[in-house]
């Protein structure tokens, strides 16, 4: 199954899930692709200690209004970003709606730090679940604490420099292959970062010997990043892709390079499954910390064929 070339994006009326939504749009300008935007919500329910333990479920209409209201909001919103947009109300957990959608489509987004939407539904919630589980890339967009209205959400500007972690994992392979469409649909310059922690004193190979040459170290991660990024640069003559490997974890280097880049692209050796690890460390600490919006890309999201953005799309 081929997943159309549609961005999703899920809203939930709060500050920063309008700034995931401006996000999205832009990114489905950029490359082409309509919009779907979905707002997702579970009907709650109390136990009545009138009704002998039993439990009273509140009426949905007030809430389906809501939800309506949002949806209106958003797809208004969308639209005067010049974006084919549509949208959906679904029942049901956010994070859970939006996995099981993500095997249709090509890109999900959403927001974090989210607090206040009709539901004063946590966007914390989704954007560290959706990603591990997602059958597609998935992308969060931070909002700096304090932006609380719309109206005062920051513009969101082109991608111009893209940034992926390069550790020689599969998962990393993967990354870099979707950090390159990226690249190539934005025409923006591309970094791929390696990290060692070789410090004296700190770091996981604060244990080696001090016999051992450090700088020999990053010496030989540097050629191991060349060999990687050579044979992608082979593979795609159009995208030239600058090398970078510093002593540092990969979470603390890509969350020092996102104060300066557009777009962090990570990948995950993280387990999925709802009783496993959510994501790796590397991607974990990254969603958490990143000053911009951090692509997931795991396994899954090779499984079934990806429609490359920017392939055969226009841009504007």
């Amino acid at each position: 199954m081929t997943r159309a070339e549609i961005v999703l994006v899920g809203v939930d009326g709060s500050a920063p899930s309008l700034h995931a939504l401006d996000w999205a749009a832009a990114y489905a300008r950029q490359v082409g692709w309509p919009l779907h935007v979905v707002c997702s919500y579970s009907l709650p329910s109390f136990t009545a200690a009138s009704l002998d333990g039993g439990y009273a479920a509140l009426d949905d209409t007030a809430i389906q209004e809501g939800a309506k209201a949002v949806l209106a909001e958003a797809t208004q919103r969308a639209e005067a970003a010049g974006v084919r947009t549509t949208a959906a109300i679904a029942t049901g957990d956010a994070a859970g709606v939006l996995v099981e959608l993500s095997k249709d489509y090509g890109l999900v987004v959403v927001g974090t730090r989210g607090r206040g939407g009709f539901t004063e539904r946590l966007l914390g919630t989704v954007s560290s679940a959706l990603p591990a589980h997602s059958r597609c890339p998935t992308v969060v967009v931070p909002l700096k604490s304090g932006t609380d209205e719309a109206g005062d959400l920051p513009t969101v500007a082109p991608l111009k420099r893209i940034v992926v972690g390069v550790d020689g994992s599969p998962s990393a392979d993967i990354a870099l292959r979707h950090a390159i469409k990226q690249a190539r649909a934005w025409k923006a310059e591309l970094v791929a970062v390696a990290g060692v922690p070789v410090g004296a004193g700190a770091g996981l190979l604060a244990w080696l010997p001090a016999s051992i040459d450090h700088q020999q170290v990053l010496d030989d991660i540097t050629e191991g990043l060349n060999v990687i990024v050579d044979r992608h640069e082979a593979e795609n003559p159009d995208v030239s892709i600058k090398r970078i490997v510093l002593d540092g974890t990969g979470a603390e280097l890509l969350t020092e390079f996102s104060t300066a880049s557009d777009l962090i692209v990570v990948g995950s050796r993280g387990r999925g499954g709802f009783t496993g690890l959510l994501l790796g460390s590397t991607s974990q600490a990254v969603l958490h910390h990143s000053a911009c919006p951090v692509m997931v890309v795991t396994k899954r999201c090779e499984d079934e064929k990806v429609p490359a953005a920017g392939d055969g799309a226009s841009a504007s």
